[in-house]
């Protein structure tokens, strides 16, 4: 009977989180397709593609989770990357170069942070804005061209594999996701994140320093950007401005997907996670059985409107239940 009750109440959390729901439905789908989906080379293949797209969504997470909304990741991105390269290309240290990129997200946190928060501007239009604004500077240090890394040290970063299986990639995103799990679920400045996005004025007057908490995240999403920059430009051993074009959009997308809400107060890491997840699962079992890419777009399309108007359908049913 306790084996049971257990059973229902997993069974319950699951149909809770519809991404994951998904995630299963096409894991179960290749079952039934003779491709090469569930060796292990193509398991952490996927991972290691996907593990970009996480480390950003978990920042990501953070500044949604606050009530706010970043779309300047992808820019960040993309000149933390090139600066990293410019710098070693430079004969600058690695740990030095990679350093001064993530003061550059730092930067660009503190300002997003400084206009949305004091300033009281719009986050979507600022973070979109600066995204673009970035995205010009890479343009214009890199005269529009790929910038490649002539420390051969460099790629073994991201390319690299523990025991010769484990892509040191995937190990970054794991490292990531935990320490950022963490940071929210089990210390005051996240449990702080989840009061200023369910009820700002609340968490105000209730003695929290909403404007600095909420402007951290935004600092602490931008670093975690820039990182994901540095992996990024090891990865593909070199820098480019066209990296990051659609990058912000199919992160705050997949981070919603996963559960966390625009409206703030509500999601998490794990959430994120199963997310980017369901993308990477899509087009890695599409690309195995050979689908054109424009049917890959209008699938995900299709999956991604799937996965939100149900979970709107639960949580009104919710509602009404009550």
């Amino acid at each position: 009977m306790n084996n049971f009750n257990t059973f229902k109440k997993l069974l319950k959390i699951a149909t809770k989180q519809k991404a994951f729901l998904a995630v299963i439905a096409m894991l179960v789908i290749m079952l039934f397709n003779q491709t090469n989906f569930y060796t292990s080379y193509n398991l952490f293949d996927l991972m290691n593609s996907s593990s970009i797209l996480m480390i950003l969504a978990f920042g990501v997470t953070v500044v949604l989770v606050a009530g706010g909304v970043d779309l300047s990741i992808g820019g960040v991105m993309v000149v933390s990357g090139i600066v990293v390269i410019k710098l070693m290309n430079n004969n600058i240290p690695i740990w030095i170069a990679i350093l001064c990129a993530l003061l550059v997200g730092a930067v660009v946190g503190t300002i997003n942070g400084y206009l949305t928060v004091y300033q009281k501007t719009e986050p979507f239009i600022i973070t979109l804005g600066m995204g673009m604004l970035l995205t010009g500077v890479a343009q214009m240090i890199t005269d529009a061209h790929p910038i490649p890394c002539t420390n051969p040290d460099f790629s073994k970063i991201a390319n690299g594999k523990l025991f010769n299986t484990i892509p040191h990639l995937v190990i970054v995103m794991i490292i990531v996701f935990l320490v950022i799990h963490w940071v929210l679920r089990y210390t005051s400045f996240g449990r702080n994140c989840y009061a200023i996005g369910g009820d700002y004025e609340v968490a105000k007057y209730s003695g929290i320093n909403v404007r600095r908490l909420k402007m951290a995240t935004f600092v602490l999403c931008s670093v975690v950007a820039a990182l994901g920059g540095v992996m990024l430009s090891s990865m593909l051993n070199s820098g480019s401005s066209t990296y990051g074009d659609t990058t912000a959009l199919v992160v705050n997308c997949g981070v919603v997907v996963g559960g966390t809400s625009f409206a703030g107060g509500i999601g998490g890491v794990p959430q994120s996670a199963i997310g980017l997840l369901v993308f990477g699962v899509l087009q890695n079992g599409m690309n195995m059985l050979g689908i054109a890419s424009y049917i890959q777009i209008i699938c995900q399309g299709i999956v991604i409107a799937g996965i939100i108007c149900l979970d709107c359908y639960g949580r009104k049913r919710r509602r009404e239940a009550v």
